[in-house]
Formats: structure tokens, sequence, C-alpha cells
């Protein structure tokens, strides 16, 4: 672990001096060269992210793809999102608009005398321990991810903005950046909050999130892959994920008719939720390991509403952005 931390460093430090330091300076920028070091430790994550899915998921696609490629300019869209995610470029955007107000919070929470938790404190020699602390970081912060994606599914305002994620039917390793800047920024600013509440390092904070979202790639790949029956209960596989994607499956519950209704009712909800581990499906009983692979999207793409018309969720990036903020509004 450490070795692997020194290299990392001796790259990022590189990557800073080489490329990143000259050009603020070219940019009159000379004032933020920490934060900019700190920038280039995600440009450099995200850079060996990408060499992954290339050079790793990329050839399991054309290995066993679930379906043919048909829509490549979806697929190139989707690209556009996972550069934008991956090399830092939304990262920098959060830091100018929400760091400098959390920064401030937990400054005043710690001038009144309320210091933080360290989860990692816990059982000293032990817990503090480089590996057991991210092993018990990932855990928690999975845990955390699973309620933030049911309440995404569950808020009729969330889903507004989150379904964009469920409206690629072409689903590929691009796919999993697909979402709403202020679905992003919101899920983001509630992992950065708990972050903070547990104390974690921010180079164990990095890894975090570049374990979840090469693994989120994986998921979302198209790929007819998965763990055999003990392995789908612990990480959750292309398969197990491909499943909360599904029409009809992954983001619809159907409630049982009441005394004073004809039918059973459709409404939000859904299976699959877990980010990395299909433990918290396990125990709120929205697992479903059925061996299927049914077609992705949102059922009002392909089906009709009272109006006769299919809803369009847009066909470029700016396109989609401003569709989800007119349906966060009930305009479209």
């Amino acid at each position: 672990m450490e070795w692997l931390s020194s290299v990392f460093d001796g790259a990022q430090q590189w990557l800073f001096e080489t490329v990143v330091q000259p050009l603020m300076f070219a940019g009159g920028l000379g004032n933020l060269l920490e934060d900019g070091y700190d920038a280039t430790g995600w440009l450099l994550v995200g850079l060996l992210q990408l060499a992954v899915i290339i050079a790793v998921i990329g050839p399991l696609q054309r290995w066993r793809p679930v379906e043919p490629v048909t829509n490549r300019a979806t697929i190139r869209t989707d690209i556009l999102y996972t550069l934008l995610h991956r090399l830092g470029l939304f990262r920098v955007g959060l830091f100018f608009a929400i760091d400098p107000l959390m920064d401030a919070l937990f400054g005043e929470l710690r001038m009144s005398g309320i210091s933080t938790f360290h989860l990692d404190g816990i059982w000293p020699g032990v817990t503090d321990v480089a590996w057991v602390s991210l092993l018990m970081y990932l855990v928690v912060f999975d845990f955390v991810d699973y309620w933030i994606h049911r309440g995404q599914h569950h808020f009729e305002w969330w889903w507004r903005l989150h379904s964009l994620h469920h409206s690629q039917q072409q689903m590929t390793m691009w796919s999993d950046n697909r979402n709403h800047l202020l679905d992003d920024m919101l899920r983001d600013t509630i992992l950065v909050v708990v972050a903070q509440l547990i104390g974690v390092a921010p180079g164990q904070f990095v890894a975090i999130v570049a374990i979840t979202q090469l693994s989120e790639s994986f998921q979302h790949a198209n790929v007819r892959l998965w763990f055999g029956r003990l392995g789908e209960r612990l990480w959750v596989s292309p398969r197990f994920h491909r499943l909360h994607h599904s029409i009809g499956i992954g983001h619809e519950t159907i409630k049982p008719a009441a005394a004073c209704e004809k039918a059973p009712r459709v409404v939000l909800g859904g299976h699959n939720f877990g980010v990395l581990l299909p433990w918290w499906d396990m125990l709120m009983r929205t697992a479903n390991f059925e061996q299927r692979y049914d077609p992705t999207g949102v059922r009002d793409q392909v089906e009709p509403g009272p109006d006769g018309r299919t809803r369009d969720y847009g066909r470029g990036f700016w396109s989609q952005q401003w569709r989800g903020v007119l349906r966060l509004f009930g305009k479209a």
C-alpha cells in the first residue's frame, strides 16, 4: 500500500510540475497552486481509470456483448459525460461552488468545540491500519450510497433528475456518468459531508472514489457476465446492475390494489440499488438475482403517456441537461 502511494505521489508531482503548474502560471492562477496540485491528483486518477476502461472493460464488451451496438451517437455523448467527471472537471467546479461553504461550516463547528468523529480511531492499532480503514470507509460510503440511490428513486422531484441516467437504452462502459449535473452535485455534497463527519483522509477519499467509479463503469458495461451464485451476493455484477436499468424492474414497484382500487398501482421504487455491495439490497429486500438481460431505459420512453406521446430525454449533453431542468419543474 505504501509503495503504491509513493508511486502515485511521484507521478502526481511530475504531472503537476510538467503540465499543470506551467499552465496555471500562464493563466494567472499562481495563487491557486495548492488547489491545482490537488486537482492534478484527480486528473491522474481519471487518466488511470480511462486506461483501465479502454484496455480491460472494452475487450470484455467485445467478447460477450449483451446486445449489438446500434446507436453510437448516444455513446459519444456518454463519453463526454465520462471525460467531464473522470478528468476532474466536474469536481473542480464543485470545489469552487461547494467546498468553501463546507470548509466554513466545519471550521465554525471546530471553533465551537464540536469535533468530527474519526471512524478509524475506534480500535487503535487495528482500525487505523491503512487497508483496514479503507475497507471500513468503503462499506460505510456504500451504505450511504445505497440510501442516496433509494432516495433518487423514491422522491418524485429527485427521480425527475435521476431518470436521465436511466434513459440510456444503449448501455456501455461509458454510461455510468450520464447524470444530470444537479443530481451529481446533490449526491457528491452528501458524500463530502459524510467524509468530513467520519474523518476520511483526503488520500483515502480519492481511493474510495476511484474504486467506486471503476466498479460502476464495469457494472454498466455491455457485457453478458455474472459472478456465480456466491459472487453475485458479494459484489455488484454487470448482470445485477443491468436489472436495475431494465424497463419495469429497475425503477418501478407494483403496489397491491387497495380496497377502493380496481387494479395494482405502479409506483416509483425498483430493485438493485447497491452501488458496490448487494448486501443492502438483500437486507432491505430490494435485491433481484434473476438471470435475465432485459431492454434498458425508462417506460415513458417507449410507452406513450396520456397525451399519446413518449418522453424525450434529449440527444446531446446540453439538451439532456436542459430537459432535466424542465422535468424538475414539471414542464417536460
